[in-house]
């Protein structure tokens, strides 16, 4: 397998290059940074790019976008020292077939690469179940922001959602129509709409309101 190696701290490149060289794959570059990275896969071809993320010119996540969209058979694996949820996720995203963090053993290292070859993302358990878990996170429905709403906003919205007037919501609350008004433009910019039928419809989304308009 044809390796290149892209990372800006050249000590820790160069303990890399030495322990892929001994365990036969044959590494055909090494670079510094993200955009010497994306040049490099153009010029040189490579099987596998292991990338670290925090890099000058050019981050390895943004070298790995261009890199998947210019030559997506190339397989990108992230290796680097950051545990961050986001940078995972926001890695596989954008196509990596791995995700190894810096303080691996060798052999643990060398096993995550040799699973490529078996068609096996190079992850670890650890790892593979904070993704698992990251997706299932953002899969789940995002809550409305109803709770922003007070109790006197929530009892006027379902007013509206009746159908009433301004005029009938006044005096179904007693109040004046200058209030209703004032309460109306409060909701709207807590739920960040345009009118009270885009109100309603947040609503009825959030469980607060039935879809016919019942309280």
């Amino acid at each position: 397998m044809r390796v290149l190696v892209a990372d800006d701290h050249s000590l820790f490149r160069d303990g890399i290059v030495s322990l892929l060289e001994a365990a036969g794959f044959e590494v055909i570059g090494q670079v510094g940074d993200g955009r010497a990275a994306v040049e490099a896969v153009q010029r040189l071809r490579p099987d596998l790019v292991l990338m670290d993320i925090t890099m000058p010119q050019m981050s390895g996540l943004e070298a790995l976008r261009l890199i998947k969209a210019e030559l997506p058979e190339v397989q990108v694996v992230m290796l680097t020292v950051s545990d961050d949820d986001t940078d995972l996720l926001n890695a596989v995203k954008a196509g990596a077939r791995g995700y190894l963090l810096k303080n691996l053993t060798a052999d643990e290292f060398l096993d995550m690469l040799g699973g490529l070859e078996r068609g096996e993302a190079a992850m670890t358990r650890q790892t593979t179940a904070r993704l698992l878990q990251g997706l299932a996170d953002l899969s789940q429905p995002r809550a409305e922001p109803m709770e922003g709403l007070t109790q006197r906003e929530i009892e006027l919205l379902r007013l509206v959602a009746e159908g009433l007037s301004n005029k009938a919501i006044a005096q179904a609350l007693s109040i004046s129509e200058n209030t209703v008004k004032y309460h109306l433009k409060n909701i709207l910019q807590k739920l960040g709409v345009q009118n009270r039928a885009e109100a309603v419809a947040h609503a009825i989304r959030a469980g607060l309101l039935k879809s016919n308009g019942a309280a």
